[in-house]
């Protein structure tokens, strides 16, 4: 079982997240599609388009998922590929359909009436409810046709991805070859050599720099970064400001608090609705007129929603509508709320859905009285007077800073504030106060790449503290030149140098492990080997060590296989003493076949993006 957990954090959790994070999700985005052609197309796939507003609700959904990778950060985001992805799902998902088309893949209009008949939120005592569905309709803005043709497509795109998803064919062989591999444990020992004696006498010439740059351009990209000056100031480095507050202040505030809560009364709102579904216009209006006498008779509003109203969801509660909210019924039931007084009953009303009789309630609400909310509004105004002292001092300030294109200033006029600068700012480096949003969206503006050094004018961060900044040097993303990356190149070459050093001084150590039993060489080598462990793969070994401890062959009785990990100032000596392959024989069935799952389930997603790709090379897009 322990094997198996590892299994799960190492190999599968990566299989995990490649399988639940892919962003083309082709099924369950109909609500993106119009179902029209539009005028303004940012696609058309065989002559079928892709409108922009299509494009645009996609792209929105997938800034918002990765947003939450990037902890809400969008100056992290990567735009033009976000839509770029979107543009490809969409792309995908509309060939798909077409082929679904083309090889007959749809439901009939009988079964889609059976399938939403079937569906328990539009039944009512097991049968179904004509009711219930509109209101369904209604609640997610489409229409009957609308749901239908999305219906039939959702089904379409499950029957076609799903003979590549759910039917896949892996072999017992593949699965048991994954397992052996992921659960394999190897016995690592590990010796060190610091490499700092051997790089006191290496020397780097120029040709070597230049021909080791040369040869790695690819790995001297840079991405975007500035040299920036920036000076902070925060509530706390200005002087108190007079925060008294007066009783006429007071009365003021809490007349203003009187009229914020009366105007956030909520009427209570109740209807009766007659609808034309199963009788004429006529008959639904001679009912509703029908109700409106008996109510103006005596009848309660409550009787009167119990026996004509049509709407099942309210006519139990007395026709109360939860949480009404304007626009659900249109703007003419709207009006009709909003000139009715308390207990007033509208004449009918009629509205797409039919003829309502409206009734409305003012709620009660109990407001505190002036002493007990004193000492909140007291606090609130004292606040309030010291944020507007901070923002006077910081209007005057900028006025300055802007005037003189100098942020020195305001550490000539604040105490306590100092002038700090950052080399090599870049949009993912992590700094208290340029990695805010709001200033690095100014760092890294058009007006700065097009060489704008002007000092900003105060931006406020997210903590309330305010800033200005002055960047004083951009570096474009690209390739470093020679001139940019020779420290980098040097002290790479000093390293590999050194490295190369240590390892032909211990060579002819590692050559006897090839021939002799490891005890023999041990015991003639100065090498201090300390035993690391038994590991599988994915175990929290370092990149470099694992790569060469799993890349080694299995050693024979009483030797070990021996290599070498270049790291940071130091050259590591990899062994392995011992695998043992036969872990995997402690996945009982039930795991084997979980792990046969996600096996299959990558694989068949692998086999659905080749077959996109292949529609896309047969297809006419532009």
């Amino acid at each position: 079982m322990e094997s198996f957990r590892k299994v799960i954090k190492g190999w599968l959790g990566k299989v995990l997240l490649i399988l639940f994070l892919t962003p083309l999700a082709l099924v369950g985005i109909e609500g993106y599609f119009s179902g029209g052609k539009s005028e303004d197309s940012a696609k058309v796939v065989n002559g079928q388009d892709i409108s922009n507003k299509e494009l645009e609700a996609l792209t929105k959904t997938f800034k918002e998922q990765y947003l939450s990778y990037a902890n809400g950060d969008e100056t992290l985001l990567n735009q033009s590929f976000i839509q770029n992805k979107a543009l490809d799902t969409l792309v995908a998902r509309t060939l798909l359909l077409q082929q679904a088309e083309e090889l007959g893949i749809s439901l009939s209009d009988t079964q889609i009436e059976q399938m939403v008949a079937q569906q328990p939120n539009f039944q009512e005592n097991g049968k179904f409810s004509e009711t219930l569905y509109a209101n369904y309709l209604r609640s997610v803005g489409m229409t009957n046709d609308a749901l239908i043709v999305n219906l039939r497509q959702d089904h379409a795109l499950k029957m076609l991805t799903s003979t590549f998803t759910d039917y896949t064919l892996v072999s017992k062989p593949d699965i048991q070859q994954i397992a052996n591999l992921q659960t394999e444990q190897r016995t690592l020992h590990l010796a060190s050599i610091k490499l700092d004696e051997y790089k006191k006498n290496i020397k780097v010439t120029p040709q070597e720099v230049e021909a080791y740059y040369n040869k790695h351009k690819a790995a001297f990209k840079q991405v975007a970064s500035v040299d920036v000056d920036y000076v902070v100031i925060t509530p706390t480095n200005i002087a108190p400001a007079n925060v008294q507050v007066t009783d006429t202040e007071l009365q003021q505030a809490y007349a203003t608090f009187v009229d914020a809560q009366k105007k956030n009364i909520k009427p209570l709102v109740k209807h009766i609705l007659i609808t034309a579904d199963s009788r004429s216009d006529a008959e639904a209006k001679k009912l509703a007129d029908e109700a409106a006498a008996k109510i103006k008779a005596g009848m309660t509003f409550a009787q009167a929603a119990a026996q004509y109203s049509d709407d099942t969801e309210s006519k139990a509660k007395g026709g109360v509508i939860e949480a009404y909210e304007k626009g659900v019924f249109g703007d003419a039931f709207d009006q009709a709320v909003a000139s009715l007084k308390s207990t007033q009953v509208s004449a009918p009303v009629k509205t797409q859905y039919g003829y309502h009789l409206i009734e409305t309630e003012v709620a009660s609400v109990k407001i505190p009285s002036f002493e007990a909310e004193k000492p909140r509004l007291l606090a609130e105004l004292q606040k309030n007077k010291s944020a507007n002292a901070f923002s006077d001092t910081v209007n005057n300030l900028n006025e300055m800073v802007v005037g003189s294109d100098a942020i020195d200033v305001v550490a000539q006029e604040v105490k306590g504030v100092t002038v700090q600068s950052v080399k090599g700012m870049t949009l993912s480096t992590q700094h208290p106060v340029l990695s805010d949003s709001n200033v690095k969206v100014k760092l890294f503006n058009d007006d700065v790449k097009n060489g704008d050094r002007n000092a900003s004018s105060s931006i406020q961060l997210s903590n309330g503290d305010t800033v200005w900044i002055k960047v004083r040097d951009y570096h474009a993303a690209g390739v470093q030149n020679l001139t940019e990356a020779t420290p980098r190149v040097t002290l790479q070459l000093i390293e590999q140098k050194a490295s190369d050093a240590a390892k032909a001084k211990i060579q002819s150590t590692l050559n006897s492990f090839k021939s002799q039993p490891a005890a023999a060489v041990l015991a003639q080598s100065k090498m201090a080997f300390e035993s690391a462990g038994v590991f599988t793969r994915s175990q929290g070994l370092k990149r470099e060590i694992e790569r060469v401890a799993f890349s080694l062959a299995a050693p024979k009785a009483g030797m070990w296989s021996v290599s070498t990990a270049s790291l940071p100032n130091e050259l590591v000596v990899v062994a392995v003493s011992n695998v043992n392959k036969t872990t995997s024989n402690a996945l009982n069935e039930q795991q084997l076949s979980e792990l046969s799952k996600l096996y299959q389930q990558l694989r068949g997603q692998q086999e659905l993006d080749d077959y996109t790709e292949y529609l896309k090379s047969h297809a006419k897009i532009k």
